[in-house]
């Protein structure tokens, strides 16, 4: 028999066809595991671009002060944390290379519109100072309407709650009540990238604190532009040494309770997280692909069981043993690919379907990588899945003699 792998696939095609029903079956478990890895990396390494895209734009001169600690500033935010007095803001003002500090606040309020009523997160920062550097550094720009005016009880509202929180489109000119006070939605702004910010309401802080009750010149984090020239990690650790000498001074500690963080650090962050995830993802999916890697080996082992008498003919007429383990491994490996193909098939038409789910739902955000490297790393994959869990089978029937073969088989 010639050394042909197009002949070795061919012979292996054949073998499988004629068991479809249990090479099927033995397809579906590598399906489902493929289909796990596919779906959950193309999720999360898609939330993960998001998430540094958002930080790309931000650009290396902004520094964010926020309660929490550095090694879990996320913290502060999820669990609430000690506010920044004005001292303190004051401080990171004169820090060296600050050139703008803005600080901001937020808090889920009943908003009423028309005849409906529903909780909406409000935002306050200083629009007078910050209004700039939202636009040329966060990409803020308006879909519609203008940009509010100071001390007017002027807003502007997100994407996402100007179209789709109220039964009716939030429109610019229209009025909505925050507890008891009227306000004019003035712009309506574009997608900002954030299903939370698209739903939120955004007001200049001074207002914001009249309708949460905050005491005026405190905030809940800050945004701090730096000069252009100014290295990042330079002003952070400097802003960490103005706080600490404010804490010094009120309270007579040297016990840091905010954190000082740059955008390379978020995203660094956002990643170490993203990796973790996608490391569990791959273990929980690993089992789940091993069980259906087992079943390719039983398929396997019974279909040496079944064919020992056209191995022996095989042999018998100068089938070499490299041969026979061949075409035993092509049938593992075309068994492990086709669970590949319709693996990765079903996760990234899954991946799809919640990435269409993420952009209209109001609550969720999700986006989905559909980068070749996914889809090449499911095939691979399940290709060498299928191999390994053939050789043992292959090699059972590439030692088999002749003889015993057919005396076996009679």
């Amino acid at each position: 028999m010639s050394n042909n792998f197009a002949e070795y696939y061919k012979i292996a095609a054949k073998n499988l066809k004629m068991r479809s029903l249990r090479s099927w079956l033995t397809v579906f478990g590598i399906v489902i595991g493929v289909f796990l890895i596919i779906s959950l990396l193309s999720l999360s390494e898609g939330i993960k671009d998001t998430i540094n895209r958002q930080m790309m734009s931000l650009g290396g001169n902004m520094i964010f002060v926020m309660p929490g600690s550095d090694d879990n500033p996320l913290s502060g935010i999820m669990f609430g944390g000690d506010k920044l007095e004005k001292q303190d803001l004051d401080a990171i003002g004169r820090t060296e290379g600050v050139k703008t500090v803005l600080p901001a606040s937020y808090q889920a309020m009943n908003v009423r519109f028309g005849q409906e009523n529903q909780s909406v997160i409000i935002q306050g920062f200083p629009m007078a100072e910050g209004m700039e550097v939202m636009r040329n550094f966060q990409g803020w720009s308006l879909s519609s309407g203008r940009w509010p005016s100071v001390g007017k009880r002027e807003a502007v509202a997100g994407m996402q709650l100007g179209r789709d929180m109220f039964n009716v489109p939030v429109m610019p000119g229209d009025e909505f009540i925050v507890k008891g006070k009227r306000f004019i939605a003035t712009g309506i702004l574009n997608s900002l990238g954030s299903k939370q910010d698209d739903s939120a309401i955004f007001l200049d802080i001074s207002e914001f604190q009249d309708l949460a009750g905050q005491q005026r010149g405190t905030a809940q984090m800050a945004m701090v532009q730096i000069a252009e020239d100014a290295d990042p990690n330079f002003v952070a650790e400097k802003i960490k040494e103005s706080l600490r000498r404010v804490q010094r001074r009120a309270y007579g500690s040297d016990t840091l309770n905010f954190a000082v963080i740059t955008a390379e650090k978020v995203s660094d962050i956002a990643g170490g997280v993203m990796a973790v995830i996608q490391f569990a993802i791959l273990a929980f999916a690993g089992i789940a692909v091993l069980v259906g890697g087992i079943g390719i080996t039983n398929t396997m082992y019974t279909s040496v069981r079944e064919r020992t008498r056209e191995i022996g003919i095989m042999k018998a007429i100068g089938a070499t043993n490299g041969a026979i383990m061949a075409i035993f491994l092509f049938e593992a490996g075309i068994i492990g690919f086709g669970g590949g193909i319709g693996g990765t098939i079903l996760g990234l038409g899954v991946a799809a379907i919640v990435q269409a789910y993420g952009q209209v739902h109001p609550m969720f955000y999700f986006t989905a990588s559909f980068s070749p490297w996914i889809v090449i790393f499911g095939l691979g994959f399940s290709f060498a899945v299928g191999c390994l869990a053939g050789i043992l089978p292959a090699r059972q029937a590439a030692k088999l003699r002749p003889i015993e073969a057919l005396r076996k088989y009679e």
